[in-house]
């Protein structure tokens, strides 16, 4: 949905299971549309579409990507951000770490953004009259899953490749008039996990002196239009459920970005659990969400400060002694609408936060529901059926904004 003041608002299609195009395709069809249909029917509606590498060497073939350009037309339908954080099978089968692969180490992980940039530059919408053109964006993974990285060398292999692809992306805009833009989403246990994290690797590899020269020299640019297309085009999709998890302040996180000069070219408004106490009741509940498919990480925070666990199981186990006195936050993306989940609740409040914050100054033109986690969400918590589930997200969402 277009909200004013050039800021769009969607959910992402990665909630519908779905790995090649025809299945991409026909969830765009069948869930979108009715998504559309319940919050402003026959209104323009944006998609947040997720891609595998599958679906996206599919769309790829000019007759494929026409056909779909001309539903999009007809059906009152724009693209403006693409997810391409998992490149294989996301849904019905074991995830977990295997989603950050291949990670920002390996070629293959450039190649995949980079055919995502094509596609999204060809599908973003022809601005109308006396409006300005929209960028898109496409968010990734956060360099890579942390314990799988081996060192200094892992680090610049993926500072290079992201490199690699700003250059494709200063080509593409060249020839295209279209600019897309790469987020980086930090996540827990991961490369960039906090914000300080991101904000600290952005300034020695990513936007400083160094980055500017390699980019020139890949691109053709000279050094300080190569310094702007680094601003222009890296930065970070900021998942709200990511941050609470890690015990983020909102307002303060959003500011070292800005001081940074770190663009958060997209918001995934989320919400995941949260434990205020560490109660038996609290804990047995917390059982029903450890599914064989996702990783939850959790994040403690106690007299020792925090202590991160790579998913709940290994939490649970490690769960010794007095814990009254520690609270827990859990990735596990729960429906933003929800504050409480008895016995416990969510971190929807620091949605709140940040939306509240966007009524005030646009944080990001982007607005991404995503609560991917539909068909492992214990029942109690699935009334309806995912199209209201999404539509009913979306309409809070909007109301935020609007209070």
């Amino acid at each position: 949905m277009k909200l004013g003041n050039g800021v769009h608002l969607t959910y992402c299609s990665n909630i519908h299971p779905g790995e090649s195009w025809p299945e991409v395709r026909s969830n765009v069809e069948r869930h979108v549309l009715a998504v559309r249909d319940r919050l402003a029917p026959g209104a323009e509606f944006g998609i947040g579409l997720r891609l595998s590498a599958r679906a996206a060497e599919a769309l790829s073939a000019p007759a494929v990507l026409a056909e779909f350009r001309a539903f999009l037309a007809r059906e009152r339908l724009y693209v403006f951000t693409l997810n391409g954080f998992p490149y294989g099978t996301f849904h019905g089968q074991r995830v977990k770490e295997a989603v950050y692969l291949p990670d920002w180490r390996d070629p293959e992980r450039l190649r995949y953004t980079n055919r995502l940039a094509d596609l999204l530059a060809a599908l973003l919408p022809e601005p109308a009259a006396g409006e300005a053109a929209i960028e898109g964006s496409v968010s990734t993974v956060p360099g890579a899953f942390k314990p799988a990285l081996g060192g200094a060398n892992d680090v610049a292999a993926m500072a290079d490749h992201l490199l690699q692809h700003v250059a494709h992306l200063v080509r593409l805009r060249a020839r295209t008039g279209r600019l897309v833009a790469l987020a980086l989403e930090p996540e827990p246990h991961c490369f960039l996990e906090t914000i300080a994290e991101a904000v600290a690797w952005f300034a020695r590899d990513l936007h400083g002196p160094a980055a500017a020269q390699r980019l020139a020299a890949l691109s053709g640019l000279d050094a300080a239009a190569a310094a702007q297309a680094l601003h222009d085009h890296l930065g970070l999709c900021l998942d709200l459920c990511h941050a609470a998890v890690e015990f983020e302040d909102a307002a303060a996180c959003i500011r070292q970005l800005e001081e940074a000069g770190i663009r958060i070219h997209k918001v995934q408004v989320s919400a995941g659990l949260r434990l205020p106490t560490l109660d038996a009741a609290a804990l047995e509940a917390l059982r029903r969400f450890d599914d064989p498919v996702y990783l939850h990480q959790v994040v403690q925070r106690g007299p020792q400060g925090l202590q991160r666990y790579a998913d709940l199981p290994q939490a649970l186990a490690a769960l010794t002694g007095e814990a009254g006195d520690r609270e827990w936050r859990v990735h596990f993306h729960v429906p933003i609408f929800l504050d409480r989940l008895a016995p416990f609740g969510s971190t929807q409040s620091f949605v709140r936060e940040v939306l509240a914050l966007q009524r005030r100054q646009p944080v990001s033109a982007h607005l991404e529901v995503e609560t991917y986690t539909w068909d492992v969400l214990p029942e109690p918590f699935r009334s309806g059926s995912v199209d209201e589930a999404v539509a009913r997200e979306l309409a809070w969402v909007r109301a935020e904004l609007q209070a």
